[in-house]
């Protein structure tokens, strides 16, 4: 049975989205948000396009996936970054809205991310607890803060170890702006493609011994984004109080980088259940 999407159109920057719905009910609504888009309207840039924005005029002109589901009201319970990709959870009514909010606000949603990292941990295991705060001189990014910064932890798990590279999971247990990504730079684990916070671009170059690209050509990354992904959200409906978990596919990009990363420099650890071999031209 094929997936449900939302179809999603910016005819002003010419762009389209075809969104799969990971779960829904008469309560909620739960996307796979794809890279650069936008949760809400940029303070800056008002008119760039935002998934709030798009869904809401869907509603306003009562496209066929909101009028099939007779819908009023959407609000997005958290939050995912610009270029992350994954679960984003929607309310379908102010009252489940608040709920969510109430719930979100505690530590009691399990929420689990996938991250391509540069370097490898020493340790299977490990957690940061570093206090975020944001950067003096950076405008919009954070920082470890151990004075002024607020309460943050990270835990995390190596599902597969590369030469210089590492997958891992991501159970952030608050909500802090850009948490997993200072996390991990702190750690000296940038993620890869997140030049914000010193992580690199993957290329097939550097994993590949007999790499050669066609003259006239130029290299491009195996993931064209931050290599995060939001892949699990688990938590107690507000309504039923039965515990439900969302789960968004990897993006194509992702699953291609972990199948060349297995293939040229794989070293060892536990192979990741998600990560399925996605055949694909890459240059």
């Amino acid at each position: 049975m094929d997936q449900p999407t939302i179809k999603l159109s910016a005819p002003r920057t010419k762009e389209f989205w075809e969104i799969p719905v990971v779960y829904e009910d008469e309560h909620l609504l739960a996307l796979s948000k794809p890279a650069r888009l936008l949760i809400s309207p940029d303070r800056y840039d008002p008119e760039r396009p935002n998934l709030m924005r798009l869904l809401h005029e869907g509603i306003t002109l009562a496209k066929p996936w909101a009028a099939s589901r007779h819908l009023t009201y959407l609000a997005n319970a958290h939050r995912l970054d610009f270029e992350t990709t994954g679960v984003i959870l929607l309310a379908k009514s102010k009252p489940v809205l608040i709920a969510l909010a109430n719930l979100f606000g505690t530590e009691r949603v399990d929420k689990r991310y996938v991250a391509l990292v540069g370097g490898e941990p020493v340790t299977p295991k490990f957690t940061e607890n570093g206090p975020l705060s944001p950067h003096p001189t950076r405008l919009g990014l954070m920082r470890v803060d151990t004075g002024r910064g607020k309460r943050s932890r990270t835990e995390f798990n190596v599902l597969e170890r590369y030469r210089g590279y590492t997958l891992l999971q991501c159970r952030p247990f608050t909500g802090r702006t850009h948490q997993i990504r200072v996390h991990l730079q702190n750690q000296r684990l940038p993620i890869c493609g997140d030049s914000s916070y010193g992580g690199k671009p993957l290329f097939l170059s550097k994993l590949k011994k007999r790499y050669h690209l066609k003259e006239g050509n130029k290299e491009r990354p195996l993931i064209d984004s931050i290599a995060l992904h939001a892949e699990r959200l688990s938590l107690i409906h507000p309504i039923t109080n039965l515990r439900i978990e969302m789960i968004a596919d990897w993006p194509r990009e992702l699953n291609v980088a972990v199948k060349y990363l297995r293939r040229y420099v794989l070293v060892g650890g536990p192979v990741s259940s998600t990560a399925a071999a996605v055949e694909g031209p890459v240059e």
